[in-house]
């Protein structure tokens, strides 16, 4: 599993910049699917946000995100 030790690597063992800069878009929606908790999601949004800002990646990651808040409900 991951290092919680090593805040640049989230669940999974997979960085934000490893979820969301696959080489294709079907990559990038197995990775957003796969991230189970707000830890991860957060880094995720950070990451987008300083990075690439592609309105379609922050909305999939806004629709995990209420989807993982109506799992711990």
């Amino acid at each position: 599993m991951s290092d919680s030790s090593d805040p640049s690597i989230e669940s999974g063992g997979l960085t934000p910049e490893q979820r969301l800069e696959p080489p294709n878009a079907r990559l990038i929606n197995a990775s957003i699917a796969t991230i189970h908790d707000m830890k991860t999601l957060r880094a995720c949004v950070a990451y987008e946000n300083a990075n690439q800002q592609r309105v379609q990646i922050l909305r999939q990651l806004e629709n995990r995100a209420n989807e993982i808040r109506s799992e711990d409900t």
